[in-house]
């Protein structure tokens, strides 16, 4: 599948600032809602892909550095990773729920669909369904693995659907049926008489819990909830360029919700470790060699450090202290490219030399000064 140019689809331009986007998002949504005549469900849902991105300033960041299309994480989905999104190699956002769109909409949520209420998901039977918990853990890399991309693998022990009940919470054999409490709705609503009138509230159904289901027999393992806490092995695959403090979301992989719900999401915080000899700013990388003053005059070679390791670069004649050395191509990767690495250069001056030095260079001075 090809990058999709998230900008083209809102029909902004790069530098749209946030109301642009909102304001494009929101005349699109209401052109394409496909609960109304005419609308698209595809394009609706294109739009909202594309505002889920740019509308977030960390997503839109990462977006114009890597682009939509990663390769995606193997296993990756699953409950959470349902819907079209910002998918990638070690990035995958799921914007299946369109929860936040009732915030956009104000008042108008409840009339398109998109409600409000806690985050989850729609149960079969109508009702809100639990989500569950988003796991973090932290990966510290090296400058090299985080220039060049590194597979990780994490050991974690985490609420994970059932393996005995494939999450479903009943004994084998087992059927299920509708909550006798809420009538398979998975909601409870209760009207009370106030002052101002009869006010209607609704909650998610305690004994089902927003299933609208429940097991004849519950699961002897995980006692009818769908899920129980165990030990689980994930191999992440972390991009090429993520820089430190970036934090990697793999959608559908965090805890798993009780009674079938929607499944939580893994944050990977990033930690780059500081390198001895190179330092990164965005996809530039720069490192700082000395030189003595004969190579600095007559040109030559020197040694320096790079995310390849320790190579020979040629030193131009006439280098002055303070200048540079640019290295095209040999920087942090990003999106369509590849950054430099400026090699910073210092020339020594010698704080004693010998008496044959100083004849040679008061020779030298005395030539080029005339």
């Amino acid at each position: 599948m090809a990058n999709k140019d998230y900008y083209k689809i809102l029909g902004v331009s790069k530098s749209a600032t946030d109301d642009e986007i909102k304001k494009a998002f929101r005349t699109l949504a209401h052109k394409h809602h496909p609960d109304k005549q005419g609308g698209d469900e595809k394009k609706f849902k294109e739009a909202n892909e594309a505002y889920q991105v740019l509308s977030d300033k960390t997503k839109r960041q990462q977006y114009d550095q890597f682009g939509s299309e990663f390769v995606n994480q193997p296993g990756a989905g699953g409950a959470g990773a349902a819907g079209g999104g910002f998918n990638g190699q070690g990035f995958e956002f799921n914007f299946g729920n369109m929860e936040d769109l009732g915030d956009l909409f104000g008042g108008f949520g409840d009339m398109f669909g998109f409600g409000g209420g806690n985050r989850g998901a729609h149960g079969r039977a109508g009702g809100r369904v639990s989500r569950g918990n988003d796991v973090a853990v932290d990966a510290e890399l090296t400058l090299e693995e985080a220039a060049t991309g590194i597979t990780r693998t994490f050991n974690l022990n985490k609420l994970s659907s059932c393996e005995t009940c494939g999450g479903s919470g009943a004994a084998h054999g087992s059927n299920t049926h509708d909550c006798k409490h809420c009538g398979g709705k998975g909601q409870i609503r209760t009207v009370q008489n106030t002052i101002l009138g009869a006010m209607q509230s609704v909650a998610q159904c305690p004994d089902c819990r927003g299933a609208g289901k429940k097991p004849e027999k519950e699961c002897a393992t995980c006692h009818g909830t769908g899920a129980h806490k165990r030990a689980e092995e994930l191999t992440i695959n972390i991009p090429a360029g993520i820089d430190d403090g970036q934090s990697i979301r793999v959608s559908g992989r965090g805890e798993a919700a009780v009674h079938g719900g929607t499944q939580g999401d893994l944050y990977i915080r990033v930690h780059v470790k500081r390198h001895k000899f190179l330092e990164r700013d965005g996809e530039t990388i720069y490192s700082h060699i000395h030189i003595s003053f004969p190579t600095a005059a007559l040109g030559g070679e020197a040694r320096t450090h790079t995310l390849g390791g320790e190579v020979t670069i040629k030193i131009p004649e006439g280098i002055e202290s303070g200048e540079s050395i640019r290295l095209r191509e040999k920087g942090i990767a990003y999106r369509g490219g590849r950054g430099d690495h400026i090699v910073r250069v210092t020339v020594d001056t010698p704080k004693k030399v010998s008496k044959t030095a100083r004849k040679l260079l008061e020779q030298l001075r005395d030539e080029m000064e005339g």
